[in-house]
């Protein structure tokens, strides 16, 4: 039988076995810094005793209207403090969290309100008359809504619904919270972006959102007691778990309703913010702020960028401003980031342009991953780390979820092979290093060459005049499909379609130039990511 060992007595008990979860670190940081400062808003500021004792009255209150243990507590809310706060007061009566894009119409909330049964709703009054259209159009039971004022963002409550403040002071700051019997447990419910069909349900765990604030401190440069201010939606895979991990390390929390440069500027001026997470779009906001809109600080703020690959030009230009930009690279379904471009010190004296394309690698894996690596999605071997071969990026590790809610095909298609199927084409570099390519669907096929549309937007970044840029397949009746540019210029810039598509020839091979170029705002999703659907729909129309 081959060898074996004796293990009797040596079992899970309550003493060596507790199922982790993220609710642990809120409990400790309400013992271990209870007089410290956890989360702030304008005049709103409250210690970590304080921010525990809320976050219990959440609970208590929730299950007193009826909540049980996973049932679902949704939420419509811009990132402020109560929405913070639901992120342990949910799960701490054993709720699950659903977190709702706030800028989805009636339609689409109406979908997720009945697929994935929410109970009740915290809302905003800004976007109570879009939750009120959802209920409408609802079958089946409705969630029961609780209205949030921000009077420090000068949203009042304006209805006849619960306020969230009395609905606090109902609750009983004594409580026992509901932590998980199993770690497998689903904590959160994030829906997809639905680009696509209906938005698929996402579900998180205990466990994964645990290994996830625990492999982002250990690989971030966190200190103890950072300041972090929300820049990333708390609806947006959980605010990238962030707002989870930031117990463990006492640290601040500085909500941010509206997401402008004058904003970031003044959390870093008065705040001390030393990190936040933020897509590429939000660095160049920062780069491009107006001089009115920018303030001096003394200390580098570390920042965390995924959304979309950064150009190499962006990280030029935001660096010497004052911030430390890592690339980070995930999915809703992995809980947000999963690789960085883990830097050498190796590469610290390499010429300035080869330093900014290796930051604007993916990357590699964090450490509450197993595996991350590029694949032939078909026979699903490793490609060559030539640079040159690509395949997709498959995941596997902890911070990967549970599945789709009520969706065991898609599910299973999505783990085929045992990894998780991304969708993002990549390469590697012989070093293991990823760099993405596009995804899948956003390849430009032109007379058989494929194109990425992430290397001609990189170029494009390039040209002083360009502040923001998107390229997409334009129908060619000779190639098939050429590069069509959308962008947006730089305040004050001009520029013409035929002097951007000159400096992309002298940048990228001829059949990679743009061969269209128009010049509009580009349609973004609340988290900064450009909707490249729409941009086909014009291209198509054009």
């Amino acid at each position: 039988m081959g060898w074996m060992r004796d293990e009797t007595g040596l079992d899970k008990t309550a003493a060596n076995f507790v199922p982790l979860t993220p609710l642990s670190h809120l409990r400790r940081a309400a013992k271990l810094f209870p007089h410290h400062e956890a989360l702030v808003y304008g005049s709103f500021r409250k210690t970590y005793a304080e921010y525990y004792e809320r976050c219990t009255r959440l609970a208590s209150a929730l299950a007193k209207m009826g909540v049980q243990p996973g049932d679902v507590v949704a939420t419509v809310l811009p990132n402020i403090p109560a929405h913070v706060e639901a992120h342990f007061g949910v799960p701490a009566c054993g709720g699950v969290l659903n977190a709702i894009n706030i800028r989805l119409e009636a339609e689409t909330i109406s979908y997720i309100f009945e697929h994935g049964e929410a109970k009740v709703v915290l809302v905003d009054p800004q976007f109570m008359n879009v939750v009120q259209d959802a209920i409408a159009q609802m079958n089946g039971p409705a969630p029961q809504i609780i209205e949030v004022a921000d009077d420090q963002g000068g949203v009042h409550a304006a209805t006849e619904y619960p306020e969230y403040e009395d609905f606090l002071a109902g609750g009983d700051p004594d409580f026992d919270w509901v932590m998980p019997k199993d770690e497998w447990e689903s904590l959160a419910l994030n829906y997809t972006s639905g680009t696509t069909g209906r938005p698929k349900g996402v579900v998180y765990h205990h466990r994964g959102a645990y290994l996830m604030t625990m492999g982002t401190a250990i690989t971030w440069p966190i200190p103890r007691h950072p300041k972090y201010l929300t820049i990333v939606p708390l609806f947006h895979c959980n605010n990238w778990n962030h707002t989870w991990a930031m117990p463990m390390l006492g640290g601040t929390i500085v909500c941010c309703r509206d997401v402008t440069a004058k904003n970031i500027y003044d959390g870093i001026a008065d705040e001390g913010v030393t990190h936040f997470g933020a897509a590429p779009i939000v660095l160049n906001t920062v780069i491009n702020a107006r001089d009115n809109e920018r303030r001096d600080f003394d200390h580098v703020v570390e920042v965390f960028t995924a959304g979309a690959p950064p150009p190499a030009a962006t990280l030029k230009a935001i660096e010497p401003l004052g911030f430390n930009v890592t690339q980070v690279y995930g999915l809703t379904e992995t809980y947000g980031h999963v690789t960085e471009c883990l830097w050498h010190d190796a590469w610290n004296d390499a010429p300035e342009e080869e330093r900014y394309a290796i930051k604007a690698r993916t990357g590699v894996l964090m450490p509450m991953m197993e595996e991350i690596t590029s694949m032939d999605p078909d026979a699903m071997t490793q490609i060559e780390m030539d640079t040159e071969a690509q395949g997709e990026i498959m995941i596997r590790g902890n911070a990967v979820m549970k599945g789709y809610l009520k969706n065991p095909e898609a599910t299973a298609e999505a783990f085929r092979g045992g990894y998780f199927h991304s969708g993002d084409i990549a390469y590697q570099h012989p070093d293991g290093y990823l760099k993405v390519a596009d995804r899948a669907k956003d390849i430009i096929i032109s007379g058989g060459e494929n194109i990425s549309s992430v290397e001609v937007e990189g170029a494009l970044m390039h040209h002083p005049a360009v502040s923001l840029c998107a390229v997409v397949a334009l129908a060619d009746d000779k190639w098939g499909e050429v590069p069509c540019a959308f962008i947006e210029t730089k305040d004050g810039a001009t520029v013409t379609g035929d002097e951007i598509i000159a400096f992309a020839r002298e940048r990228l091979a001829g059949f990679k130039t743009p061969k269209k170029v128009v010049f509009q705002d580009l349609p973004k999703t609340s988290t900064g990511k450009i909707q490249k659907y729409e941009l086909r729909k014009i291209a198509a129309e054009a």
